[in-house]
C-alpha cells in the first residue's frame, strides 16, 4: 500500500513528505489510518542521533491515534472501525511484560529504537529499500501497521486529537505521578520542568487532590500556565534558587519530586528538597553514561528514594482507557496544552516545539488530500 510519510533523512534536517510503501498487516498486526499524532522531543532526539542512532531514512512519531481499517487473522482486541491510540512495543513474554510493566521489557530497545519490529524487519520501504520503523508505530504517516499489543481501543466519542498524547507524554507524566510515585490526596509534589510531560504530571497531581503542587521552570509564561492548571506555587529558577524557594514554601520538604528536564544539577536539587521518606522520580531523554552526584547521607538517613521511571510504569491496555475517560470528563484538561497543525506543517510544528512556543504540538491528518499530493 502506498502511503504518505514524513521522512527523516539526516541529522537536524527538515523532514519531507514522500510516498512510501507500507506492507499489509501480519496475522498479529493492525492497519490504522492516522487521524492525529503528537510530536515529542524524543522524535527530534532520535532524528538527531542524540539518544539512539536510528538509521536514516526513518519515519518517526510515537503518539498516534486513528481508526482501524484492517486486522490480521489472529487479532482479537480490535476490529475495523474502532478508534484507537497507539503506544510503544514490547515482547509480551519476559518477566516485566508478565508483570504488566511492559515499559521495562527486556527487549524494549529492539521493539522501539532499532528502526525495526522486534524481529528485525520493517513494514516500510521506498524504491525497494528499507525505511526505519519507530517505536512500534511510525505515526508520522497517513497509515501504519502495529502489533496488536501496541493498539488500545478508546471510546468513539473521545476526540483523537486530545487522546494521541496518551501514547507517550501522558503515560510518562501522568503515569509517573499516578503509577510510579503513587501520589495520594493531600500530599505534596514539586515538578521540575513545564513541558508537556511536566504539565501532564501537574494535571495528574491536581486530579489526585495533591495539597501542594510546586512547578519549577525558567519561563514566566509556562509558570503562569502551570498555575492555571493547578500549581499552588511556582519557582522561576532565573530569579530564585530551588532550595531557597522550597525553604519558603515548605521547610520540611515535599513528599515527591518529579524531574523532567534531564538537567543533572536540577536532578540533584530534586533529591535535596525531599521530605523524610520522600521519593524523587525522574524521566527524560538522558543519554547513556550520564552521571549525577548525590548526598548519600541525606538520602540514607532520611529514608529517601531515587527512582528512574520509563513511561510511567504504565500498562497501556489499562492506563490509556482510564486516562481517556479522564480527558472526556474534563478531569484531565489536556486540551489546554495542545496546539494543532496540519500534517503538511510538520517542520513548523517541530520548530515551535523546540523553541517552546508550543507545549504539545499535534499533527492533524487529511489523508485523502495528503496522499493525493504525494
Amino acid at each position: 500500500m502506498r502511503i504518505t510519510a514524513a521522512l527523516a533523512r539526516a541529522v537536524s534536517a527538515p523532514m519531507s513528505l514522500e510516498a512510501v510503501e507500507l506492507d499489509a498487516p501480519r496475522a498479529d498486526e493492525v492497519l490504522v489510518r492516522l487521524v492525529a499524532t503528537g510530536i515529542c522531543h524524543t522524535d527530534m532526539a532520535m532524528r538527531d542521533h542524540k539518544i539512539y542512532p536510528i538509521p536514516h531514512p526513518a519515519v518517526l512519531g510515537h503518539e498516534g491515534a486513528g481508526v482501524v481499517e484492517q486486522v490480521g487473522s489472529a487479532v482479537t482486541r480490535v476490529a475495523p472501525g474502532d478508534h484507537v491510540v497507539l503506544s510503544f512495543g514490547s515482547c509480551g513474554a519476559c518477566p516485566a511484560c508478565a508483570d504488566h510493566r511492559p515499559s521495562y521489557c527486556e527487549h524494549f530497545n529492539e521493539y522501539n529504537f532499532h528502526g525495526t519490529r522486534g524481529d528485525g524487519t520493517t513494514p516500510l520501504h521506498q524504491h525497494g529499500q528499507p525505511v526505519s520503523f519507530f517505536q512500534a508505530q511510525s505515526s508520522f504517516a497517513t497509515r501504519t501497521v502495529c502489533s496488536e499489543r501496541s493498539v488500545i481501543k478508546v471510546p468513539p466519542e473521545a476526540p483523537l486529537d486530545l487522546l494521541c498524547p496518551l501514547g507517550c507524554a501522558v503515560q510518562t507524566g501522568a503515569g509517573g505521578v499516578i503509577n510510579s510515585l503513587g501520589l495520594a490526596a493531600g500530599q505534596s509534589i514539586a515538578i521540575f520542568g513545564t513541558g508537556s510531560v511536566g504539565l501532564c504530571a501537574l494535571m495528574a497531581a491536581k486530579m489526585l487532590g495533591a495539597g501542594t503542587i510546586v512547578a519549577i521552570d525558567r519561563s514566566d509564561e509556562r509558570l503562569a500556565l502551570a498555575r492555571r492548571l493547578g500549581a499552588t506555587h511556582t519557582v522561576n529558577t532565573d530569579h530564585e534558587s530551588v532550595p531557597d524557594a522550597m525553604r519558603r514554601i515548605s521547610a520540611a520538604g515535599v513528599d515527591y519530586t518529579f524531574e523532567t528536564t534531564a538537567n543533572m544539577a536540577l536532578l540533584r536539587q530534586a533529591t535535596e528538597i525531599l521530605a523524610r521518606r520522600g521519593v524523587c522520580g525522574f524521566v527524560g531523554g538522558i543519554p547513556a553514561g550520564t552521571e549525577v552526584t548525590l548526598d548519600v547521607e541525606h538520602m540514607m538517613t532520611g529514608g529517601r528514594t531515587f527512582r528512574g521511571i520509563i513511561l510511567g510504569d504504565s500498562d497501556p491496555q489499562d492506563f490509556i482507557p482510564r486516562m481517556a475517560e479522564a480527558i472526556v470528563s474534563g478531569a484531565f484538561p489536556i486540551g489546554e496544552i495542545v496546539t494543532r497543525y496540519p500534517f503538511s506543517q510538520i517542520n513548523k510544528a517541530i520548530a515551535d516545539s523546540l523553541s517552546g512556543e508550543t507545549v504539545k504540538a499535534v499533527l492533524m491528518f487529511d489523508t485523502a488530500t495528503t496522499e493525493a499530493a504525494a
